[in-house]
């Protein structure tokens, strides 16, 4: 089963500057990813929306070009591809729109599941979070992303190959990836709820089962966290789940 669910936070008035991706790129190959615009940059959901767009287009050239060629990848081969497309393109977009470095910051956690082999290969640049099996891996970088926008003008390998947020899993059974607003959560009015903590919430949205039969099992948690506990993210929110048999 695959979730989705992205919300505006209670700090922001006009736009979700988060956005997302789900995309089958082979044959049980799925691309999943989460951006989160800068809130300094300019017009940041704008930035997120773009890697969004970018992505799209570039796992559907993979998934044809994989179609044709009847060659399937390791998962860490589709992830270095993607990127270092995704790379090119952001760097020729930049150039051709005459786009300032602050138009296109954004936060991105890529991973290509293979779910034959239940194996992930991801890439975090900039903060978040994922949950995989049970256990939690923050990208934490004390409110001073380094993104991918930062780094265009660099040689793509020496880049890739030097970049610290990476990670390999296997035996992936229960994962779950989501933008910095799951640390945001807070009261909305003056009344009297149950009490849950940071941890608790987390284990709520992104390891508990609960409506798993449901498409919308984010939303109704969400919901439920509301209504229970008084709390709302101030910041947008967007997760991806997935629960691999």
């Amino acid at each position: 089963m695959m979730y989705k669910i992205s919300i505006i936070g209670q700090f922001h008035l006009n736009h979700n500057e988060d956005s997302s991706v789900i995309l089958e790129i082979g044959e049980d190959i799925l691309l999943c990813a989460v951006m989160d615009g800068c809130s300094m940059g300019q017009e940041s959901h704008f930035a997120s929306t773009l890697l969004k767009k970018l992505l799209r287009k570039i796992g559907k050239e993979i998934n044809y070009k994989e179609f044709i060629a009847k060659n399937k990848k390791t998962t860490k081969g589709y992830l270095k591809d993607i990127i270092q497309q995704l790379f090119a393109e952001l760097r020729q977009i930049k150039n051709l729109l005459h786009l300032e470095r602050d138009e296109i910051l954004s936060t991105i956690i890529l991973a290509v599941l293979d779910k034959t082999k239940k194996e992930i290969e991801l890439i975090a640049v900039g903060d978040g979070l994922i949950c995989c099996n049970l256990t939690f891996t923050e990208f934490e970088q004390n409110n001073k992303p380094d993104y991918l926008g930062y780094h265009l003008n660099e040689a793509f390998d020496n880049w890739f190959e030097s970049h610290p947020q990476r990670l390999s899993l296997k035996d992936v059974r229960n994962f779950s990836m989501t933008t910095d607003g799951i640390f945001t959560f807070r009261g909305f009015d003056d009344k009297k709820y149950d009490k849950i903590t940071e941890k608790g919430i987390l284990e709520y949205l992104l390891i508990d089962e609960e409506w798993a039969n449901q498409e919308n099992m984010l939303n109704k948690k969400l919901i439920e966290i509301e209504k229970k506990y008084g709390l709302k993210p101030s910041d947008d929110l967007t997760i991806i789940r997935l629960m691999i048999d």
